[in-house]
């Protein structure tokens, strides 16, 4: 392919990685953040551009990262017709409103996990003594951004969901104004995904489990992510019992990018949680590091619609989120007074296999930008999940940031799980 022109308009500076990557493939790149926290996110990696609507005449094709009113930029640009990968307002939704993505599942012949919407705290709480089980609180809107309000019952009677929900009452309700309720399902959790083209998925699919605790061995608060192992494969149980089912509805929107579904799954079935009609974090950054058609490329022939197949490694990968603080919670003066600005140093010059994140390059120094804490994703591939967890932790021990931590044990859950899903059947080729 001859080199295109990509412009990328970012809320939060998501998309830095792959626009480096495009960047590095040889093609001209110009990179909008919105959020001011983040300006200086990926500042010399990637030109910036302070007003993307400026650029949209001269790029070939406009990538845009996130859902939150994205999809109707990017709608109305295709419209326009520009060529363009992102959703639409109707893709957005299905991850903003949770209940609205269960709904759609059902009627695409999805089965749902038994769940209540609500707005009213007192009202949840009533329904939960009324209806005593496990449930899970999941906040929807923008709420569902603080992943460390995910509230996961194990009490058979509810009481502590109950003694939550009268928490969150009192110090969140002005921030939760709709949550929902969902029966607790006992399983393994596993997420399967596709890129769509417009009109129908491009093959591969990838299946990939997230690591969301901050400690290992799942303990502690709830993080946006700490590490995922994945692998990609023909289509399978998993994806046609799910996510194929929503390709006509995609084909109606036209819809142009990665979405996701992640699933409970057990011998008795496959329980669908909720949609990432984007592209996953740190998701894509592990899907390209083992990908061999050139990103670019890849998302010239998404946005085109012409891209049906892509070549991709076999194997397994598993990615590590590197992380300082605050991470994963949100303390302006911490972050100053810890991580801002601290240098990024590597023992070896190979940088094979780091992702960056919240990074910036100062006079070809590499340092932790942004204020959240989160800086790179650190990826290793394998023909075997075991040889992929080493190299993966061999490249995040070259790594030295003050005040770094990350999991150690991202894969070590995949040998249960795998003979599970095996056993099940969900992963078999159809």
């Amino acid at each position: 392919m001859e080199p295109k022109k990509f412009l990328f308009v970012s809320i939060d500076a998501l998309i830095s990685d792959i626009a480096w990557q495009v960047t590095k493939e040889g093609n001209q790149v110009k990179y909008f953040i919105e959020g001011e926290d983040e300006k200086d996110v990926a500042d010399g990696f990637v030109e910036k551009t302070d007003s993307w609507e400026n650029e949209v005449g001269w790029a070939d094709v406009i990538v845009f990262d996130d859902v939150l009113g994205q999809g109707k930029k990017a709608q109305k640009l295709r419209s326009e017709g520009k060529l363009v990968v992102g959703g639409t307002p109707y893709t957005d939704k299905l991850e903003d409103d949770r209940a609205f993505g269960q709904q759609e599942l059902k009627g695409a012949g999805v089965p749902i996990i038994p769940q209540e919407n609500f707005t009213s705290f007192d009202d949840a709480v009533s329904f939960v003594q009324q209806n005593p089980h496990r449930y899970v609180i999941k906040p929807s809107g923008e709420a569902q951004n603080l992943k460390q309000l995910l509230f996961v019952g194990e009490e058979e009677d509810g009481k502590d969901v109950i003694q939550v929900l009268e928490n969150y009452k009192r110090a969140w309700s002005k921030k939760i104004k709709e949550f929902q309720l969902q029966r607790r399902i006992v399983g393994v959790e596993a997420a399967v995904g596709g890129f769509f083209n417009g009109t129908e998925f491009a093959h591969p699919i990838h299946v990939n489990f997230e690591h969301k605790k901050l400690f290992p061995g799942e303990i502690g608060p709830s993080t946006g992510e700490m590490g995922t192992t994945a692998f990609w494969s023909e289509p399978n149980r998993l994806f046609n019992a799910t996510l194929k089912k929503m390709e006509p509805r995609l084909k109606e929107e036209g819809y142009v990018g990665y979405i996701d579904l992640n699933c409970i799954v057990n011998s008795n079935g496959i329980y669908p949680l909720e949609f990432t009609s984007r592209f996953g974090y740190p998701t894509i950054s592990i899907q390209q590091e083992a990908m061999i058609t050139p990103t670019g490329e890849f998302l010239y022939g998404l946005a085109k619609g012409d891209l049906t197949k892509f070549r991709t490694r076999s194997g397994f990968q598993v990615g590590v989120r590197v992380v300082v603080p605050p991470f994963p919670f949100k303390d302006k003066r911490t972050f100053e007074d810890n991580s801002k600005d601290a240098v990024i140093l590597f023992k070896k010059p190979d940088i094979e296999g780091i992702h960056i994140e919240d990074v910036k390059r100062v006079n070809g120094n590499w340092l932790v930008a942004g204020h959240a804490g989160v800086v790179l994703i650190v990826v290793g591939i394998g023909p075997t999940m075991r040889q992929a967890q080493k190299q993966v932790y061999n490249r995040v021990d070259d790594i030295m940031i003050p005040n770094m931590y990350y999991r150690k044990d991202i894969g070590d859950r995949w040998f249960e799980d795998s003979d599970k899903l095996h056993n099940w059947g969900y992963l078999r080729e159809q």
